[in-house]
């Protein structure tokens, strides 16, 4: 068509056209750009203070910029005097880098999370004793939180310090299952909210979610050793090209140069990561059982 032949109406379309998708979608994008950048900072450091970690935001900001930041520039200058091919890898490597420090905080909080269920076992069996010899829920969780260890302790002694703040039994509980939200918590919180409204014999109740949460961990377990070998059957096929393309650059770097150093090799290298992380994501995606 004559009209896209003609400079002067082309180039006010295309920035007209920009202009309306920019305005479109302009804090869908910023909202994305700040959760991959400052977003995660901010994560990491609420995930900090939910695990009772003290920390400096400061010390997480260098943290998470020499994982990304200093591991990019080091690709980047590694392959020099190929400048677009280095600054291409370097982004994709610091950008892959700034996603770690949220990744090890999401398994370390996970960790957390698990060993909070494991101790409620223990830890409802002393509320069950202490309400069935008279004490008030509140009563019988200080009796969890002196014989008990972290991270029950520490959770049970905050539910407690708000109550003295002022703060309902529920309202505390409720906050508990914020922090950790777990099926056996919210199982455990459900049911003393209702019994404080209802009525009804609390020790027993917490004798039957004791029993709940035993069989649960123990399908749980059983869940465990039958994906084991899907795990790691996922972990070496995902990690098997990795190896292949460092030995084969050690024993013949020229064979695996055209893939850093020429526009078809980067785009095949990026398309193979595609592929691996679409891989990996299915395959845990297939090995991931709820119990």
């Amino acid at each position: 068509m004559i009209i896209f032949k003609e400079p002067l109406i082309v180039f006010p379309l295309i920035g007209a056209i920009g202009f309306m998708i920019a305005y479109l979608y302009s804090e869908k994008v910023v909202n994305w750009l700040h959760d991959k950048t400052l977003g995660k900072r901010e994560y990491i450091l609420e995930k900090f203070k939910v695990m009772f970690v003290e920390t400096d935001p400061k010390k997480v900001t260098m943290l998470m910029l020499a994982v990304s930041v200093g591991p990019g520039f080091l690709v980047a200058f590694s392959l020099l005097p190929n400048l677009k091919t280095g600054i291409f890898l370097g982004l994709i490597v610091t950008f892959i880098g700034w996603q770690i420090p949220k990744v090890v905080v999401d398994i370390l909080f996970k960790k957390r999370c698990g060993m909070f269920s494991d101790q409620m076992v223990d830890g409802l069996t002393l509320l069950a004793n202490g309400v069935k010899s008279g004490l008030t829920v509140a009563q019988a969780m200080e009796r969890v939180v002196d014989n008990m260890e972290n991270p029950i302790s520490q959770e049970f002694g905050l539910v407690l310090s708000e109550l003295r703040l002022g703060l309902s039994l529920e309202e505390g509980l409720n906050n508990l299952y914020k922090r950790i939200k777990v099926p056996d918590v919210n199982m455990f919180v459900t049911a003393v909210n209702i019994l404080k409204e209802t009525g009804g014999d609390m020790s027993e109740t917490f004798s039957t979610i004791v029993e709940t949460i035993r069989e649960r961990q123990k399908v749980q377990k059983k869940i465990e050793t039958l994906t084991a070998q899907g795990l790691m059957q996922g972990i070496i096929i995902t990690a098997v090209p990795f190896v292949i393309l460092i030995v084969t650059a050690m024993l013949d770097p020229g064979y695996v140069k055209p893939l850093f150093t020429t526009v078809l090799g980067i785009v095949m290298l990026v398309f193979m990561l595609g592929l691996q992380i679409v891989g990996g994501l299915v395959i845990k995606k297939i090995i991931t059982i709820e119990a």
